[in-house]
């Protein structure tokens, strides 16, 4: 044991820190979502294959060690929408990030969502963040005008053109409207919600954008963001989200305390 101990390097420590990270990252993508529950199936397959090798059950373990010889590629048709959501959040580094979105817009679209709820108008407004949302724009409206609740309020009427689909708000701008957004394909996911509850999630679970969905029969607005739904009974609550996602304030360490200086602090001293 201390012979194993003292033959570990340096980098065999970096090696597992990496595959670590890279692990527990892949987990915080995969989380919650129905790609969990297909790797919890694939690790029941292993579980099944070396017990069938551990009692020589061969018909069996022939046919799980064929399925398993192909399992790379079962893994990346299975898992092809969260790999591609890795790999474009790991494209974009946090030092890259830009604010697509200024306060007071985010105070626009809570009032317009709030006026559409209490009208009972369902509404999709997507805030695209990091990841480029240029697939979902074809076949929409294209506005380019500047965010309004009124406007928003007006795309959104069941008398207009414009209402089905989502709203996406690009760079300041309320870019384009009537825009198809991709159906969450996750089976867990509860029966009461609709075509527009089961798009915003769609949207989230494939990029990192934010997702305000109103429902018409409910009035409940609710957040699509990373896969997950939750909804929202107060405007300030919703707003206070999105102002901590798209400004998050950094946290003082107070590593380093600044001292008074000596002429600051004799002149407290002198009476």
């Amino acid at each position: 044991m201390i012979e194993t101990l003292h033959s570990i390097r340096l980098l065999d420590i970096v090696d597992i820190l990496i595959v670590s990270y890279l692990i527990y990252r892949t987990l915080l993508i995969i989380r919650g979502t129905r790609a969990m529950q297909m790797v919890l199936g694939i690790a029941s397959i292993l579980l099944l294959y070396f017990i069938s090798s551990y009692f020589e059950l061969q018909t069996l373990r022939v046919l799980l060690k064929t399925f398993l010889g192909s399992l790379l590629v079962v893994i990346v048709i299975l898992f092809q929408a969260e790999i591609r959501r890795g790999l474009t959040r790991m494209g974009k580094p946090r030092f890259f990030r830009n604010k697509q979105t200024a306060e007071s817009d985010l105070e626009e679209i809570v009032r317009a969502a709030s006026l559409l709820a209490r009208r009972h108008l369902g509404a999709l407004i997507v805030l695209e963040r990091d990841n480029g949302l240029r697939d979902f724009l074809e076949g929409g409206f294209r506005l380019d005008a500047r965010i309004q609740a009124e406007l928003l309020l007006a795309i959104f009427q069941t008398s207009s053109p414009m209402h089905d689909g989502g709203v996406i708000i690009h760079k300041h701008r309320i870019h384009s409207s009537g825009c198809l957004l991709p159906l969450s394909q996750n089976p867990n996911l509860d029966k009461r919600y609709g075509t527009r509850h089961r798009a915003a999630l769609g949207l989230s679970e494939e990029t990192d954008a934010v997702v305000i969905v109103v429902s018409e029969e409910t009035q409940i607005i609710s957040m699509a963001r990373n896969g997950r739904l939750t909804p929202f009974k107060e405007e300030a609550q919703l707003l206070a989200t999105l102002k901590a996602i798209f400004y998050p304030r950094k946290k003082k360490t107070g590593r380093w305390p600044v001292r008074p200086k000596t002429g600051a602090a004799n002149a407290k001293q002198d009476p």
